[in-house]
């Protein structure tokens, strides 16, 4: 068996890397490694963005590549969770922000011993962040 220590990143296609560099970097993330790689007949970008123990590989395809959100070839990412301390605190800091967010309010599901309470903000290439925060005993 392999020995997982923690997610290392999570990769995700995007359409416009330097709209989604502005706002990941919004959300406190930090461009930690920027580069181009060979794809096929042309050259794509990737970004690192990464804040904590946190990183997230967003990469462009060459422009010469047919490439939409709707013929992703490599699959979609449902949402990619966080962890907050204080998911009402997350939630008006987004939304005071101007972010895309789903819900009215954080909602509230019976995970876990006390359950949780989570949002989602939609990001520039409509990949789904969710905002989490595990509920404990007081």
């Amino acid at each position: 068996m392999v020995k997982l220590n923690h997610i290392q990143h999570i990769g995700i296609p995007v359409l416009h890397l330097q709209n989604s560099i502005l706002f990941y970097q919004k959300l406190g993330f930090k461009n930690s490694m920027y580069a181009t790689y060979n794809y096929k007949e042309g050259k794509g970008n990737v970004a690192m963005m990464q804040v904590g123990a946190i990183i997230i590989k967003l990469y462009q395809l060459p422009p010469n590549e047919l490439y939409t959100i709707q013929n992703r070839r490599d699959g979609h990412i449902d949402h990619i969770a966080f962890d907050v301390e204080d998911i009402d605190e997350a939630f008006n800091t987004l939304k005071s922000n101007h972010f895309n967010v789903v819900e009215n309010e954080p909602k509230y599901l019976n995970f876990w011993q006390k359950g949780c309470k989570y949002f989602n903000i939609i990001g520039p290439d409509g990949e789904r962040l969710q905002f989490n925060q595990i509920l404990k005993y007081e």
